[in-house]
């Protein structure tokens, strides 16, 4: 939950940050100047863009949240009998050595979501988090 407070506070910030811009873009176009156009629409498209990214990071978030509450329901998540360090994160050691049945069960079952969700955490406490969100991700598109 903890997580979430924070991803809703950086959307604020970013929502505010985006209404900054869009009212110096606003400005510069009103210049009537070519290059003040220019930059006003330039700083049209970023905003554009950085609220594309917000949203979609977000919906990644509840979806995964959503996944993993409902995986929770049903049983134990990966790494949660692991030894944790004071910041409340896995061992890494410890989350390596984990690793490899969830590997396998991605191997044995790759259309079943909940084995991509378990390979994604298990990524998560190993610290990889790329591969963790693309694990996350093919979990997301399986259970819809």
């Amino acid at each position: 939950m903890r997580a979430f407070g924070g991803a809703v506070l950086m959307a604020l910030v970013l929502v505010l940050y985006l209404v900054v811009v869009v009212a110096r873009a606003i400005a510069f176009i009103a210049t009537g100047v070519p290059v003040g156009v220019a930059i006003g629409v330039a700083l049209l498209v970023l905003p554009l863009i950085g609220a594309y990214l917000l949203v979609r990071e977000l919906l990644f978030g509840l979806q995964a949240t959503r996944l993993t509450r409902r995986l929770e329901g049903e049983e134990p998540l990966p790494g949660a009998d692991l030894p944790r360090r004071a910041s409340g994160r896995v061992e890494r050691a410890a989350a390596d050595a984990d690793f490899a049945p969830y590997a396998e069960g991605v191997e044995t079952a790759p259309d079943d979501w909940r084995a991509w969700l378990r390979l994604g955490i298990a990524y998560d406490n190993a610290g990889d988090r790329r591969r963790a969100r693309s694990a996350i991700r093919r979990a997301i598109a399986l259970a819809r």
